[in-house]
């Protein structure tokens, strides 16, 4: 299997790390900041026996974690790869210098990935020869278990790029979503976007809780998302499909929507919405949710995989 190099060593770059390694591939992981590279292989050995204990890896967790190791050197780490997947902060001007770096180190033929989530492809490649080969390949946090990554190349890209990116991201076990054409957020950010400021809109105006809109969707919206997107929604909630759901609620929901403003959200409502949340959850018990949270999409994502494989209409 062809090796990776997974650039940052953060919460993103080892789960990436995991991913690759977990579909056999040999990942050399790179990080600037002193000992990142140890702490990270520590942790990914912790995540690996929790992914084995849910029954989410394909052999024990020793012969994929023994795939990962750390390079001393950017060049070391990029030397002889096939892919890139670049995890460092999200600014511009990180971006453009570890993409110029990259560009000069890593093989011709190697795509050049970032993981950003708000940064398009073509504002830290423009200018570098090899900007041909570079594009966003941005996650679902946590990558590892939620596998949805979207490929968003700049108008530059390659198109036989963004298809080998495609190719080798679903042979990991991925979900490949092309971005036809650049937009701030991609997409997956500018639905949750919309979604969050209608939220933060309903608790502002009083209408519900805090509490009572996550329960909206964690046990309304939430459960039917989890196995269909909006469209396959709406096309089994009308009898006729979506034409016959566009013509009955159509009408309604752009009504609906119709005089929504989003301004900025301000000290108060964001003041308000803290003082819910830690009264549901104390700050204290934050890591311990979070890590919850991971464990609880573990169980989901076994529970598709093994209802998939009993699924007659997929």
């Amino acid at each position: 299997m062809e090796p990776i190099a997974i650039i940052g060593t953060g919460l993103i770059g080892r789960a990436w790390a995991m991913v690759f390694a977990r579909a056999g591939h040999p990942v050399r992981l790179f990080d600037t900041a002193p000992g990142a590279t140890g702490h990270a292989l520590a942790l990914i050995g912790e995540a690996l026996r929790e992914q084995a204990d849910y029954g989410l890896l394909p052999e024990p967790a020793e012969p994929i974690h023994a795939r990962i190791t750390a390079a001393a050197s950017l060049e070391q780490a990029v030397e002889g790869v096939v892919y890139v997947q670049e995890n460092t902060a999200e600014r511009l001007e990180v971006k453009r210098e570890v993409f110029a770096q990259l560009d000069r180190l890593a093989p011709p033929e190697a795509i050049l990935a970032s993981s950003t989530s708000m940064i398009p492809a073509s504002e830290f490649s423009v200018g570098l020869p090899g900007r041909h080969r570079m594009l966003v390949a941005h996650p679902v946090n946590p990558p590892h278990v939620i596998p949805v990554v979207e490929i968003s190349p700049a108008p530059w890209t390659s198109p036989e790029v963004v298809a080998r990116t495609r190719a080798l991201q679903e042979s990991v076990g991925q979900v490949a979503v092309t971005v036809k054409k650049e937009i701030q957020g991609f997409i997956l950010n500018r639905l949750q976007a919309a979604l969050l400021c209608e939220a933060w809109e309903l608790v502002k105006g009083g209408y519900v809780s805090v509490e009572d809109l996550d329960k909206t969707i964690r046990d309304g919206l939430g459960l039917r998302w989890a196995l269909m997107g909006p469209f396959e929604t709406i096309d089994l909630n009308a009898p006729g499909g979506v034409a016959d759901y566009a013509a009955r609620y159509g009408p309604v929901m752009t009504e609906i929507m119709r005089e929504a403003r989003y301004e900025p959200w301000d000290a108060a409502l964001i003041e308000q919405v803290e003082a819910e949340r830690r009264a549901q959850m104390p700050a204290s018990e934050h890591a311990k949710r979070e890590a919850w949270r991971d464990r609880r999409l573990m169980a989901l994502a076994l529970h598709k995989r093994e209802m998939a494989k009993k699924d007659t209409h997929r």
